[in-house]
């Protein structure tokens, strides 16, 4: 594993535990030569986790559309900054350059853009692990829900084993470090669907 997708949330959220967290993030990456990819803003907890990683060395690239380089505020001081065309284009490249992808606190767009990734694992698309760290039980209910899709059937139960979760970027790191996919063989493609 060398370098770490991360989604979170272009706000810095209403628990300071948010900000501190990500920034024990970046500052963990950088600590294992592990480099970062993001969404490219230099606020919130987006800002957070780039400037940890940048201050303990880390190599750390962002990605942006165009149309977001102004209300994301884009951030100047990264060691590559990506601009391209679409939200498509943005997640494409994050998963393209990702050994692992990594939801930190955030919204809507992080919760789409980490169940997306899942959602390619369990298809065989990428064979790369998905995580959560798990700040003061922020997600808590989602994993509720997780749990009660696979009570319904709906959710094998090795899919759901295979998202890995964990309140401490260091144990988490290390989770990602050691996972291998159960997932046997590809069922989809991209390029051809």
């Amino acid at each position: 594993m060398r370098s770490v997708c991360v989604y979170c949330g272009s706000g810095d959220g209403l628990d300071p535990a948010f900000t501190d967290a990500a920034v024990g993030f970046g500052q963990a990456l950088a600590q294992r030569s592990l480099s970062l990819i993001y969404g490219g803003a230099r606020n919130g907890l987006m800002g957070a986790v780039a400037d940890a990683a940048l201050a303990g060395g880390a190599s750390v690239t962002g990605v942006i559309p165009q149309a977001l380089v102004q209300w994301e505020q884009a951030h100047p001081g990264l060691s590559q900054q990506l601009v391209v065309g679409s939200m498509r284009e943005r997640k494409q490249r994050m998963a393209d350059g990702a050994d692992a992808f990594v939801a930190l606190p955030g919204g809507i767009g992080t919760l789409e853009e980490i169940v997306e990734m899942i959602s390619w694992a369990q298809l065989g698309v990428h064979f790369k692990p998905c995580a959560f760290l798990n700040v003061n039980g922020y997600y808590d209910k989602l994993f509720e829900f997780l749990d009660h899709s696979v009570d319904q059937g709906l959710m094998r139960p090795k899919i759901r084993q295979m998202i890995l979760v964990d309140n401490d970027p260091s144990r988490l790191l290390d989770a990602l470090a050691r996972y291998r996919s159960p997932v046997e063989h590809r069922w989809l493609d991209l390029s051809q669907s």
